[in-house]
């Protein structure tokens, strides 16, 4: 049995080796902390390196299939994005231009899938919010094509926002119009229109957007506006002339056109309407700063087309007053027949207050053969717009 005298003794053999330890431990801590540390750096450096090569791959295969979208190559370019993806899964970029191929491709459903989700991640992304505008068109979906129109309008775009912006809602407009909705497309146009650029090719583009959606007072100012910016623009001038026109303001017209047709003579289409114009300004009788002997000659011509034009329309058979009315009025034959003897030089002058009622006849005779003999032509067709303007007089 080992007695206290030998266990102090071996104690005291052994305590060298650890007070040995105990002197080398921070050394070993420090060895190995080092150790980690490098360990630690090989292996975030490998990574480094290999995400790089996974980034450069994923870069040439997006590269590849930007170009090959320019270029409308869809399918070469869905492919390219693809693998572009294998090497980058989430990038947003390359997600968002391979939706873009896939509706190139006409692959709508698969593209609205990837739109839906980066929509999910930034529902403030102009483009993603265009392009699901864009497929809710295709898909008829209305409300939804407007929810996303406008999303896009006031969105967060690179490069020029007010560009990007201006553009997506020319879309918009585009889109009401062809379904018809011009009062929502003429709400959009003001609003676009309050935001122009000084442009005078911008002015003109609006101009003609306000016309399909006959709103033709905004419709000339916007193309007086162009104007003001560019004196020698024909396509802005023969659209203020069809404004004015539409209005019924013929001297505007008239001016307008003029000015069209002489900066381009073969312009067809604005020398007819120039050709209109001026007729309606020759046969309107209630012109001011004419003589009293060019206005009865007037009114007597006028009233002989009217003449002619019951005549032709009471040989299709349809100038009979409709039977639903209760107390049929005398015939426009009859009215015209009576009047006649009157409507001589000689007659108007003896009693000039034959003006009002043989006009008022000859707008009667053109409204309602217009109702049911179908449009007129000439002398006919000015003496129907004269008669509008004066309708409620």
């Amino acid at each position: 049995m080992q007695t206290a005298q030998e266990h102090t003794i071996v104690a005291n053999e052994k305590e060298p080796g650890l007070r040995y330890y105990l002197q080398r431990e921070p050394l070993i801590l420090a060895m190995l902390f080092a150790l980690a540390v490098l360990f630690f750096l090989a292996v975030s450096g490998l990574s480094r390196i290999y995400h790089a090569q996974q980034d450069s791959l994923g870069s040439r295969w997006f590269a590849r299939g930007v170009a090959d979208l320019n270029e409308r190559r869809f399918d070469r370019a869905a492919n390219e994005f693809r693998t572009a993806l294998l090497y980058s899964r989430d990038n947003y970029t390359y997600q968002l231009d391979l939706a873009e191929a896939l509706i190139g491709l006409k692959k709508t459903n698969e593209a609205y899938a990837y739109l839906v989700n980066l929509w999910e991640r930034e529902p403030e992304n102009g483009l993603v919010n265009l392009e699901l505008a864009r497929i809710a068109v295709q898909r008829e979906e209305t409300e939804r094509a407007l929810r996303y129109y406008h999303n896009a309008i006031y969105a967060t775009w690179p490069g020029d926002q007010e560009v990007a912006r201006r553009d997506a809602r020319f879309e918009l407009i585009l889109y009401l119009l062809n379904i018809n909705a011009k009062t929502q497309a003429q709400a959009e146009l003001i609003a676009l229109a309050e935001n122009l650029p000084d442009d005078s090719a911008q002015h003109a583009r609006v101009g003609d957007l306000f016309v399909q959606a006959q709103d033709y007072d905004h419709a000339l100012a916007e193309y007086r506006l162009s104007l003001r910016l560019d004196h020698h623009n024909p396509a802005a001038s023969a659209g203020a002339g069809r404004a004015a026109f539409e209005l019924g303001r013929y001297d505007l017209a008239q001016r307008y056109l003029e000015a069209a047709a002489a900066a381009n003579p073969n312009d067809t289409q604005n020398a007819t309407l120039l050709d209109s114009t001026e007729l309606v300004l020759n046969v309107d009788p209630f012109r001011r700063q004419i003589s009293v002997a060019q206005r009865h000659r007037i009114v007597i011509q006028a009233f002989t087309a009217a003449g002619e034009r019951l005549k032709s329309c009471s040989a299709l058979g349809n100038s009979k007053v409709p039977a639903s009315s209760a107390t049929p009025p005398p015939s426009l034959s009859d009215r015209w027949a009576k009047l006649k003897p009157q409507i001589t030089e000689k007659g108007l002058r003896n009693n000039p207050d034959l003006v009002d009622p043989a006009m008022g006849l000859v707008f009667d005779v053109e409204r309602q053969t217009n109702a049911t003999c179908g449009p007129p032509t000439g002398v006919d067709m000015a003496l129907l717009l004269i008669s509008r303007l004066h309708e409620g007089n």
